[in-house]
């Protein structure tokens, strides 16, 4: 008797175990069925630079300055002198000139008040300058502050590199509960072999769920929604894309700046961004 209630408790014991692994392995495939990170196939907004030698005035703007840009940054940016379009390719040249009492010129441009987007997959094609000092970013701030400061209405960075890190590439998010300013900014790296020689692809996944960093097709950084509110998910509004080769600054400076690698030339093969599907 005493055998039979063993092996009656061990079968029910083995049941109940099935039943825990069923739930959790379910409640899993529920998960990822509601949690689809799908996009189209064609992008809906894009450039690929191959009309004409001149920057698409209707999808980029050229934003100027030279005071710091928030982040002791040493270059002057301007109005198109220091991108130009060869052969398809977009090319953003920081200079060793002055101007305007800074003693280096690049460029950046915005697609801010042309195209801005909530959700997407974002691709930028891309060969980065090197050499120590320059510090080249692809990344998104929203059109409105709705959630307060630049940080606070969040920031996404698809890729950024510093020239005295050669091949390491960043990508980072930065919201009121997690910030530069705070120091515990979400972030990941990775190395990115002849990241100045050979075009790689970096990419953003973004969807109501979570943010996803890619370089070609290599996942290297998530973070996801949680549902605490705008302090930790201040992504579900519009943001538009920054492309831009800034010199020295806070980060890109920290190891001083070799005057011997200007002109320092950033490419772009292509910008292309696909909707997110509901």
């Amino acid at each position: 008797m005493k055998l039979f209630r063993f092996f009656n408790l061990k079968f029910y014991f083995i049941i109940y175990l099935s039943c825990i692994v069923f739930l959790i392995n379910g409640n899993a495939i529920s998960q990822n069925n509601i949690h689809k990170w799908n996009f189209e196939d064609t992008p809906e907004w894009f450039d690929e630079f191959e009309n004409g030698d001149q920057l698409d005035s209707a999808k980029w703007t050229f934003e100027t300055g030279g005071d710091g840009w928030g982040n002791n940054e040493l270059q002057y940016y301007t109005k198109g002198e220091n991108a130009l379009i060869e052969n398809g390719i977009l090319k953003i040249i920081a200079k060793k000139e002055s101007k305007k009492k800074k003693k280096y010129t690049s460029s950046r441009i915005v697609t801010k008040n042309k195209a801005d987007w909530l959700y997407g997959r974002v691709e930028v094609k891309a060969k980065l300058p090197d050499g120590r000092g320059t510090w080249p970013a692809f990344w998104m701030l929203p059109v409105k502050y709705s959630y307060g400061s630049e940080t606070s209405s969040g920031e996404i960075d698809i890729m950024e590199h510093v020239g005295y890190e050669p091949d390491i590439v960043h990508f980072s998010i930065h919201n009121k509960a997690y910030n530069s300013g705070l120091k515990n900014e979400k972030t990941t790296k990775l190395k990115v072999k002849k990241s100045s020689i050979s075009f790689h692809i970096y990419r953003l996944d973004w969807t109501p769920y979570g943010i996803r960093g890619f370089v070609d097709g290599k996942k290297y950084f998530e973070y996801k929604n949680t549902g605490k509110g705008s302090k930790y998910w201040p992504f579900d509004k519009k943001f538009f894309l920054i492309i831009n080769l800034a010199i020295g600054g806070d980060w890109g400076g920290i190891k001083g700046i070799d005057n011997s690698i200007f002109p320092a030339t950033m490419e772009i093969d292509y910008v292309r961004v696909y909707n997110f599907i509901e």
